[in-house]
Order: structure tokens, then C-alpha cells, then sequence
């Protein structure tokens, strides 16, 4: 059974799994001392060279993988966490709350026979993270396909606006910036498993966790290349949504530009008309004033039919 760490209480021997959260020295100190190595720091585990992040020292494995947090928010970030497996002991270190961390310890928690070692947890907490990942992608697939069907459907193009334009760049844009965190994650998840699955320094792993880890990495690869399809997609959305973006310019700028042709002849007429000159025989028609008008008109509509016959309206 799980239990929360008070300061100055004894560490329990039996132990498998210490979770710190935000840790304060006198807990890093006490942890330090039960498991006979080195806590990382939150400076340790945001180092981004991969010689950082996954290493061995004194038979000690530290590794350090970027886990996805605040989905649920709406507001999703990278939060790394630190895996120290020493012995039979595993301890994660983290700065941030990753969902899954919560669901995996509250599901472990509920088991009648948990892992039993600190490599059994190791492993069957990296399944949990690669299992959260794939339900986010499995969710983000969902809203991309929507947004793809908002795009390219008749009704919505003949009733889309400006703003449900920005709208739809907007939740493209956030969908792209979440991929692009997934993908970081699951790189980083590829690159311990397979840092797992070698032996460094004589430690390494047992036959059937080997396999386990075989199928972690498969399922890993399998999500990062699905991570670039739906990249690819969100990158096409992109570009069509920009296109019509730009159609819907040009059309405007079309009709700018006919209605300026059109009026040209009408304001022809009328500076024509309008023209100081002693001797202009229409003006002194009974008939003049309404022929000049119906000029106009007949020199307005006629271009507009043209236009129309030639198909570009």
C-alpha cells in the first residue's frame, strides 16, 4: 500500500517504489540514505544531452524521460521525470504532475499482486506512459479528422466567416504544438527503453523483461511513426485552411475590381454630361435627363453580363 513520507519518519525497508514530488533536501537526504545513491536534482533532469539522461554510475541506472501533463486542462507541457533504479528500489523524481503518474500509482494500488521489484515497476510504469500517449494520439486523431471535416465540408465553406477561419488555424496550430510534444516524449521514452534493454556495467535486465522491453520499444516506434502522420495531416489542414484563406481574398479583391470596371463607364457618361459646354444638344431634350440614366445603366449592366458569360463571376 502506498504511503505519504513524513519528515523524520523511517523509510519502510520493503519498499519498491519511492515517488517524490517536488522534493525538499531533508527528503532527498533521507531517500539518499535508503537506497545507497544519488537523488538527481531538477537541474539533472532537464539536462537535454543524452549523456545526461541515461546513464550508470556505481551500478545505479539514472534515466530521465519527458512525460505529457495538463491535457486534461487543456494546457499541455513536458514535464520530465527522473528514474532511478538501484537495486530492487525504483525512485522517480519529478517537478510537475503528469496524470498518468497519479492513474498508474492509484491502479497499482488496487492490484492484489503488484510488481514486485523495482524493475518489475520500472517496466509496467513505462507501459502506462506509452499507454496514456497512445490514447492522446488516439484523441487528437479524433479532432483532426473533425476539423478536417469542418474544413472541406459544403455547407460550412458556404457559411464559413473570417473569424471561424482564425478559429480553425488557432485549434490546428494547438493541435500541432501538442503532436510536436508527443513526438518529444516518445523519443525520449524510445531512447530508455532501448538505454533498458542494453547491459551497461554488468546490469541489465532478465529474459522476460528484455521481451517486455522489445514490445514497449515496438509500441513506442509504432506511436512516433503515427505521431507523423497526424503531423502531416495537421501540416496539410494547415496549408488548405491558408489556401482558402487566400481564395476568399482574391475573390474579394475580384469584386473590387469588377465593380470598379463597371462603374467606369456609367461615371463616363456622367462627366461627360456634367462637362461646362454652351452647345450640348442633349441637354436641352425632354427626353435627356432619363436617357442619360438609362446610358448609364445599360453601360453598368452590360459589362456585368459580359463578365458573367465569360465566367469570371
Amino acid at each position: 500500500m502506498p504511503r505519504i513520507w513524513a519528515p523524520g519518519d523511517p523509510l519502510p525497508p520493503e519498499a519498491i517504489w519511492l515517488d517524490l514530488l517536488r522534493p525538499s533536501r531533508e527528503e532527498e537526504l533521507a531517500v539518499e540514505a535508503c537506497i545507497g545513491a544519488e537523488v538527481p536534482t531538477e537541474a539533472d533532469i532537464s539536462e537535454i544531452e543524452v549523456s545526461s539522461r541515461l546513464y550508470v554510475e556505481d551500478g545505479v541506472r539514472y534515466m530521465t524521460a519527458s512525460v505529457l501533463a495538463g491535457i486534461q486542462q487543456d494546457r499541455p507541457g513536458l514535464v520530465n521525470v527522473g528514474f532511478v533504479l538501484a537495486g530492487e528500489r525504483l525512485v522517480t523524481v519529478r517537478h510537475g504532475e503528469p496524470r498518468v503518474l497519479t492513474l498508474f500509482s492509484n491502479r497499482v494500488c488496487k492490484l492484489a499482486h503488484g510488481p514486485e521489484s523495482g524493475q518489475a515497476m520500472l517496466i509496467s510504469l513505462l507501459d502506462a506512459v506509452i499507454d496514456r500517449t497512445a490514447d492522446i494520439l488516439e484523441r487528437v486523431g479524433g479532432e483532426v479528422d473533425e476539423t478536417s471535416r469542418r474544413i472541406f465540408s459544403r455547407e460550412s465553406t458556404r457559411m464559413r466567416k473570417k473569424r471561424d477561419f482564425m478559429a480553425i488555424i488557432q485549434q490546428i496550430g494547438r493541435k500541432g504544438d501538442l503532436l510536436s510534444m508527443t513526438r518529444e516524449s516518445l523519443v525520449s521514452l524510445s531512447r530508455l527503453v532501448g538505454f533498458l534493454s542494453a547491459k551497461h556495467e554488468g546490469v541489465g535486465f532478465g529474459k522476460e523483461q528484455r521481451s517486455q522491453l522489445l514490445v514497449l520499444a515496438a509500441d513506442a516506434e509504432s506511436l512516433r511513426d503515427h505521431t507523423s502522420y497526424l503531423s502531416d495531416k495537421i501540416t496539410f489542414l494547415l496549408d488548405a485552411t491558408v489556401g482558402m484563406v487566400t481564395i476568399e481574398q482574391n475573390d474579394l479583391v475580384k469584386l473590387f475590381s469588377v465593380v470598379s470596371v463597371i462603374l467606369m463607364p456609367p461615371t463616363l457618361i456622367a462627366s461627360t454630361y456634367g462637362m461646362n459646354f454652351d452647345f450640348m444638344p442633349e441637354l436641352h431634350l425632354h427626353f435627356g435627363y432619363p436617357l442619360a440614366l438609362g446610358a448609364m445603366a445599360l453601360s453598368a449592366v452590360v459589362p456585368y453580363l459580359i463578365f458573367r458569360m465569360k465566367g469570371w463571376l
